[in-house]
C-alpha cells in the first residue's frame, strides 16, 4: 500500500542574527532547512480522472481491512440438498393430496368374495354408501362398522384395485349346530350367534343340540360348542346329535347311531385327531364298533 505521508518542509528555527551577517536566500537551495513527513488522515480529494465515489483506502478506514472468502463448497451442497427435498417434499405431498381426494379414484365398482351364508348383493347393499368415496379414504375399520348389521359376518378385510375398484373379502362366521326353537331349527356359530334358520334340520349337515343346553349362555353350550368348533367340517357333518350332563362329559351322536364319548373340553385338538382316525379306520364286519372314546386322546379306543 502506498504511503499517505507527504513530505513538507519547514526552515530550521535560527539564532535571531544581526541582519548585516544573515546570507542571502537562493532560490531552490535545501540547505539550512528539514524535510519531514506526516500522515494525512483527510481523504484523498477526488481528481477529476478518478471515478466518483472511489477515494484511496485510509488505514482509518474499517472496510479497508475485511477480505471475502468463498463460500466453502460443503455448505453450498448441504443448501442445494435441502432445496432439492423441500421440492420433491412439496410435489409429493400434492401427489397424496391428489390421490386421496381425486374423484377419479372414486370407487365404482365393488366386489365381494368368501360368502356361504349370504349373498354377495347383501353385502354390497351393506357397502352401498362407499360408492363415489376415493379409494385411498375407504378403510378396513369403516367397512367393518358398515357389515356389522350383518351378523354372518365376522370380520372383513379389502383390496384397492384402482382406477376404481374394490374387492372385499369376507370372513362368516361358521355354524356349529342346530337349535331348537319353537317350529324353527336356528343355527349358531361357537358364540352362540344366531347365523340363520331352517324347517328341515335334515337339510343343514349339522348336529342337534339337545334341549338341556338350548340356551347359549349355559356352561353346557359352550362346551358342546367349543367340542364342535374343533372338530373338521367333514367329521362335523357326520354328527346327529350333541349333548352333555356336565361340562366334562361331552357326547355326541352319530348319524348312523353310533356314539363318541368326549370327555371335557381339554386336549381338544389332539381328541379331533383321534376320532378323525378312528373313523377312517376300515371296518371289520366281525368287529362291530359302536362306541369311539377319546376321552383320553392318547389311548383312544373303540367297543
Amino acid at each position: 500500500m502506498a504511503s499517505t505521508r507527504k513530505p513538507t518542509f519547514k526552515p530550521a528555527a535560527r539564532q535571531a542574527e544581526p541582519a548585516g551577517n544573515r546570507p542571502a536566500k537562493t532560490g531552490g537551495s535545501a540547505s539550512g532547512g528539514i524535510i519531514s513527513a506526516q500522515r494525512d488522515l483527510e481523504p484523498d480529494v477526488e481528481s477529476p480522472g478518478k471515478p466518483a465515489g472511489k477515494a484511496s483506502r485510509s488505514s482509518g478506514s474499517p472496510e479497508g481491512n475485511v477480505i471475502a472468502f468463498p463460500e466453502p463448497k460443503r455448505r453450498r451442497q448441504r443448501r442445494m440438498v435441502w432445496w432439492t427435498v423441500s421440492v420433491v417434499g412439496a410435489f409429493v405431498a400434492v401427489l397424496i393430496a391428489g390421490a386421496i381426494f381425486s374423484p377419479v379414484l372414486a370407487v365404482r365398482t365393488i366386489t365381494v368374495d368368501g360368502t356361504t351364508l349370504l349373498t354377495p348383493d347383501a353385502v354390497k347393499e351393506a357397502l352401498s354408501g362407499l360408492e363415489g368415496k376415493p379409494l385411498p379414504q375407504v378403510s378396513e375399520k369403516e367397512i367393518n362398522q358398515l357389515l356389522k348389521p350383518l351378523v354372518q359376518v365376522r370380520s372383513a378385510t379389502m383390496e384397492a384395485r384402482p382406477p376404481s375398484g374394490l374387492l372385499v373379502h369376507v370372513n362368516e362366521r361358521v355354524p356349529v349346530a342346530l337349535l331348537k326353537q319353537a317350529d324353527s331349527y336356528i343355527m349358531v356359530d361357537v358364540d352362540g350367534v344366531q347365523l340363520g334358520a331352517t324347517q328341515d334340520p335334515s337339510a343343514v349337515a349339522l348336529p342337534l343340540i339337545d334341549a338341556g343346553a338350548a340356551s347359549t349362555n349355559t356352561e353346557l353350550f359352550k362346551a358342546i360348542a367349543a367340542v364342535l368348533d374343533t372338530l373338521p367340517a367333514d367329521v362335523r357333518a357326520r354328527m346327529s346329535t350333541a349333548s352333555a350332563a356336565s361340562p366334562d362329559a361331552v357326547e355326541l351322536k352319530l348319524v348312523d347311531g353310533k356314539t363318541v364319548v368326549w370327555g371335557n373340553a381339554e386336549d381338544r385338538e389332539l381328541k379331533a385327531k383321534a376320532l378323525e382316525a378312528l373313523l377312517k379306520m376300515p371296518a371289520d364286519p366281525k368287529i362291530p364298533v359302536s362306541v369311539y372314546d377319546v376321552s383320553v386322546p392318547r389311548h383312544p379306543f373303540t367297543k
